[in-house]
């Protein structure tokens, strides 16, 4: 967007709770059957009137009970009501039981929201192949919708509850003022491993005080997303139960349209960085990972070679352990930027690490090397590689690989 706007992020509050008409609610009912009811596994998201729904999921073939039930009702409605959603157990590849245990969430949810349950939406999260203890889970839901409220404890609660293998819980709200009007746009998501576009072993959700008809909405989401959320990769796992949500539900008094061009880029500027602070914090937080590297290519044909280039470098094992051991070996970035196979020139490519000179015209500025090592033992850094082929650009933040993500994966 070219236009700026009055805007606020705020990455220090829980979010969801200060966008005005929403309540939240967390419980721990022991999904993982443990016999742990000290850790959160539960979480409500209310609006109290039906909501703007749209929501972006998992291309993945293999889908999880839950994604194939919010896609069929996305598909039936436009408005929503709740979201209620779980960690612990993924509800995925449990045939009928499985796709029965989603159906039946909604209908709890939807009892203790007072609405329909055609108007709630269901996300779960955690190991795959296991039934929903679902005993557990009716009392979840019941202690949850007890203690729905706006307060910042409720909202910490839900980011908590949706946590798998997160070290940390991800939240942020934007505030855009334009015209006398203001929007707010919160977000919680949770994400450590299987991140991969697109999207990640990764649930979002994302509520808004404005109203934004579903159209438009489900347009901006997809945009939003497609830049951010589909844009990151920590291992080249894609998951099966991948979701974003976005609820609208106009209590700001502010109708956002296409009509309207300036509401559509201040809702879309206040969604975007909401999308964007919660896709890198998911990269942040990665399995057992060192740095956050966000890779850039430019001077590309078009959008698709610098995409299928940004991917080929973020998921290389070989770049991704030489990023572990801070050993700046910017052989291996052009070897998995050539081996992307897009008919790049290599006597043509620039290469740098946050600045600093490391290829010209496919010669290397060797004088450098030292510079090359000290940016690569920093926590997070930026490999900008030009194609000087053309105009365009993409970009992707990845994560190395370390000895710790292979130990935390090795099973039980």
């Amino acid at each position: 967007m070219d236009k700026s706007f009055d805007m606020e992020v705020r990455e220090d509050v829980a979010g969801l709770g200060l966008v005005k008409g929403f309540k939240i609610g967390a419980a721990a009912c022991d999904i993982r059957n443990k016999g742990d009811f000290s850790r959160l596994d539960l979480a409500l998201v209310v609006s109290e009137t039906p909501a703007d729904a749209a929501g972006v999921f998992t291309t993945n073939d293999v889908k999880a009970s839950p994604v194939l039930l919010d896609i069929a009702r996305l598909e039936a409605s436009p408005k929503m009501r709740a979201i209620v959603a779980n960690s612990g157990n993924a509800n995925a590849c449990t045939g009928a039981r499985g796709s029965e245990d989603a159906e039946k969430m909604c209908e709890l949810a939807a009892a203790a929201a007072g609405c329909r349950k055609e108007e709630v939406l269901v996300c779960s999260t955690g190991r795959i192949g296991e039934f929903m203890p679902m005993e557990k889970v009716a009392k979840g839901i019941a202690e949850a919708a007890s203690k729905l409220s706006d307060s910042d404890e409720q909202s910490a609660a839900a980011s908590r509850a949706i946590m798998t293998s997160d070290t940390r819980p991800k939240t942020v709200i934007a505030t855009v003022a334009f015209g006398g009007k203001k929007i707010s746009v919160a977000g919680m998501a949770k994400g450590a491993g299987m991140i991969e576009p697109n999207m990640a072993t990764m649930l979002a959700f994302i509520v808004s005080d404005a109203s934004v008809a579903q159209p438009l909405l489900k347009k901006l989401l997809k945009e939003c997303a497609g830049k951010t959320f589909n844009r990151m990769t920590v291992d080249g796992d894609m998951s099966t139960n991948d979701t974003v949500l976005c609820l609208c539900n106009g209590a700001g008094g502010v109708s956002v349209s296409e009509s309207d061009a300036e509401s559509a880029e201040a809702f879309k500027a206040a969604l975007l960085a909401v999308c964007r602070s919660l896709a890198r914090k998911i990269v942040g937080d990665g399995e057992k990972i060192t740095k956050v590297v966000e890779v850039k290519v430019s001077g590309a044909r078009d959008s698709a070679q610098a995409e299928k280039i940004c991917r080929s470098i973020g998921n290389s094992l070989l770049v991704k352990s030489s990023w572990f051991g801070e050993d700046p070996n910017w052989g291996r970035l052009a070897d998995a930027a050539g081996y992307a196979r897009t008919g790049l020139v290599y006597d043509k490519i620039d290469l740098d690490y946050d600045g600093v000179p490391v290829l010209s015209k496919g010669q290397p500025v060797a004088e450098n090397k030292p510079l090359w090592k000290k940016i690569v033992s920093r926590k997070t850094f930026t490999v900008n590689l030009n194609l000087n082929l053309g105009s365009a650009e993409e970009s992707i933040l990845a994560a190395d690989l370390t000895e710790g993500y292979v130990n935390f994966n090795k099973g039980e």
